[in-house]
């Protein structure tokens, strides 16, 4: 083994140590009616932020205000970033976690991939392993109710997620669509896949995820289709004293599950028919300064 190799096993197992301390402080958490207002907050200054896109003759998709990062995800790769300087955001007794990220798929329609958000029942096999479960509640013209069943494994935890979503698709024309997508109800799981298997109340839990909301916008162009997410999303806060040491972690796991998501997402394109799906491979993610996006 190298002293690279070897400097990186250390690394890993600082991180995971650090993790699973914070997570072994988590076992008992309460949503906050003061983390649970700034979350309100903070979405609804987030929606006036989507209708004034949506309205805007141009500009559509962030990356537009930057060309080089639209280069580089025009050629394929996957760009993620923060939505904003001080990211994740501290607010009374808990954190928002806010990232916008960014995939190109050559010849890909907003039909090809509509077809496969909507295809709920197969979460499970297009998002795993991360998605466990997944079911129809019900399909309308322009809102579907669905749940899903997350863990996630890059956290030292038998905790996974039971949430209700609602998903509201808005198309502009005939090359621009977003949809809005926001958790209805998040309850944890203990024990997971255990004989102890048992569902925790509301907003009581480890405070991993206490909300979840997101942005997808989807633009047809010339030769592709560009996917642009913001995903958002509220957790309790982390010890003072292990924030140095866990921050990172959890930076780099929200960063992550958004690159995996579009990944995945691209993948399916790419399976059911939308070939290639992107022009270079294997996937990347780039991440960017914030105030290069917004």
């Amino acid at each position: 083994m190298s002293a690279g190799d070897r400097k990186d096993v250390r690394v890993t197992a600082a991180c995971i140590v650090g993790l699973g301390v914070a997570l072994s402080v988590a076992q008992a958490a309460s949503l906050k009616p003061e983390a649970a207002k700034a979350w309100e907050d903070y979405v609804e200054s987030a929606s006036g932020g989507i209708q004034e896109r949506a309205n805007a003759p141009a500009g559509f998709l962030q990356i537009d205000a930057t060309p080089a990062v639209a280069a580089k995800v025009h050629r394929g790769q996957i760009v993620v970033s923060p939505a904003a300087a001080n990211i994740p955001k501290k607010v009374p007794y808990g954190l928002i976690h806010d990232w916008i990220g960014t995939a190109f798929l050559v010849n890909a329609t907003i039909k090809d991939v509509v077809e496969i958000v909507r295809d709920y029942p197969k979460y499970s096999e297009v998002y795993a392993p991360h998605v466990l479960e997944s079911k129809v509640i019900s399909i309308g013209e322009t809102v579907d109710l669905f749940s899903v069943v997350l863990m996630n494994r890059s956290v030292l935890s038998k905790t996974a997620l039971d949430c209700d979503y609602e998903t509201t698709f808005v198309r502009l024309d005939s090359r621009r669509m977003y949809s809005i997508t926001q958790a209805k109800r998040i309850q944890e799981i203990g024990d997971y896949g255990t004989a102890k298997q048992h569902m925790l109340p509301e907003g009581e839990g480890t405070g991993l995820i206490w909300r979840l909301y997101s942005v997808s916008r989807f633009e047809e162009r010339e030769d592709g289709l560009y996917i642009e997410t913001e995903a958002m999303a509220l957790s309790r806060d982390i010890p003072s004293a292990l924030r140095l040491v866990v921050e990172p972690i959890v930076r780099r796991v929200s960063r992550e599950a958004l690159e995996t998501a579009l990944r995945q997402t691209a993948n399916a394109a790419h399976a059911f028919g939308a070939a290639p799906a992107v022009r270079a491979a294997p996937f990347q993610f780039v991440l960017l300064p914030a105030q290069t996006v917004r």
